[in-house]
């Protein structure tokens, strides 16, 4: 793409990875627009995701030691992970699939591309708040995953040896130790993991909202438009088809989080691309103060301070991209705080966040050329690590859009790896 003119390029989706890549593409001397139905950062998961920037986050969902605990988790409805009886069939091929990629090929195939993608995440998240102006919504405090007893942190053993192995620095902590970084946290919780090296965003949809104002500010445009379907003409791609207009464009990049997949389909890509449905609560009077994200490794939530809230944020729910959100999933949420934070004041919120988390079975990105469709290029799938993986998505692909040398294999990424995409 590094012909007499700047290459045109369309990206699909104003979510985060969107936002990231279309910075870094311009940057690099492209045009660039940005399309999506709802203003920057707030449809997708941008808007309402757990804040944790995790760098060694390269152990995938698909562990043996989780799998155990997904039958019972299943039937019951106050758990972590829960698919409504009626959506069982449509989730039934997708969580096959979960099932296979546990298996120990499998899981190192997903934690070498994960590491190759993740491990500078903070590095790149800081120069991006840097580059936008934004430097003060990143807070390098840790995250800190907290458990009951030994037994329960024995069920995590083999992710935190990933994590370990990938060259995480990882401190255990008794309950003193948990106490002198988070006093609030209840005394249920005898022993904790502390990555001290993470960082966490204290508003995602400003970090988002500032990408799009310096985006525009240095020549960038962002349209707000429904894009129906990907188009082409003699065999490339040449654009997106909105509900208001037709998008030309000579390198389009599909990056529409959960609803990539069903426009990626009609050019013969069969993706298993699943949403987790997650939610958030935010109690800007909780009545106790932190520090950084906590995590209750029981409770399988994030709980973070934000810009003028503590928000609990997590859950599991598979239900497609049309089910209405479900109140009852939101409401686990003041249960699970008030688990870890007994002295918090559990005030109800007028309102609750739902958001589409787009999930691949084996917890590694589709990111790269679209093989059959030249032109066409794909970052999507990010799962629960959409805002980690969004400024080093930007970084590994950019360069390559630009048709520029770069020093990392985008093959553990391609779509092609599925059977029938």
């Amino acid at each position: 793409m590094t012909g007499p003119h700047p290459p045109r390029v369309l990206v699909v989706g104003a979510g985060i990875v969107g936002l990231a890549l279309a910075w870094r593409l311009l940057r690099g001397g492209a045009s660039v627009t940005v399309v999506d139905a709802e203003p920057p950062g707030e449809g997708g998961a941008s808007f309402g995701n757990a804040g944790a920037i995790s760098a060694s986050s390269v152990a995938p969902l698909a562990m043996p030691g989780l799998l155990r605990q997904v039958p019972r988790m299943l039937l019951d409805r106050a758990a972590p992970l829960h698919v409504p009886p009626a959506y069982w069939w449509r989730a039934a091929p997708w969580l096959a699939r979960f099932v296979a990629a546990a298996r120990p090929a499998a899981v190192s195939r997903a934690t070498a591309a994960l590491d190759q993608l993740l491990h500078l995440a903070t590095e790149q998240h800081h120069a991006l708040a840097q580059e936008i102006g934004a430097p003060e919504l990143l807070r390098a405090h840790g995250q800190l995953y907290i458990y009951r007893d030994a037994a329960q942190l024995a069920k995590d053993t083999p992710a935190w040896e990933i994590r370990r192995r990938h060259g995480a620095r990882l401190e255990k902590l008794d309950r003193t130790g948990i106490t002198a970084l988070e006093p609030a946290i209840g005394e249920a919780y005898q022993l904790g993991m502390f990555l001290p090296d993470h960082t966490h965003c204290a508003s995602p949809l400003r970090y988002a909202r500032r990408l799009a104002e310096a985006f525009g500010q240095a020549g960038g445009t962002i349209l707000r438009d429904r894009i129906t379907a990907l188009a082409t003409s003699d065999g490339r791609i040449s654009g997106a088809q909105g509900e208001a207009a037709l998008h030309q464009a000579e390198v389009v990049v599909l990056a529409a989080g959960a609803w990539s997949a069903r426009l990626a389909a009609p050019l013969g890509y069969r993706i298993p691309l699943e949403t987790q449905r997650g939610y958030h609560v935010d109690l800007p009077d909780a009545g106790v103060t932190l520090t950084r994200p906590v995590i209750p490794a029981d409770r399988k939530v994030f709980i973070t301070p934000m810009e003028g809230a503590l928000r609990v944020a997590g859950t599991v729910e598979f239900g497609g991209l049309g089910r209405p959100r479900d109140a009852a999933r939101a409401e686990l949420l003041y249960g699970d705080l008030a688990a870890v934070f007994p002295d918090a004041k559990v005030t109800r919120a007028s309102d609750f966040w739902m958001g589409h988390r787009p999930c691949l079975p084996d917890s590694v990105p589709v990111i790269g050329p679209a093989q059959r469709v030249p032109g066409l290029w794909f970052a999507f799938g990010h799962g629960h690590l959409g805002l980690t993986g969004s400024a080093p998505t930007a970084e590994l692909l950019a360069p390559a859009i630009l048709g520029r040398p770069a020093n990392q294999d985008l093959a553990p990424y391609a779509a092609e790896r599925f059977a029938g995409a």
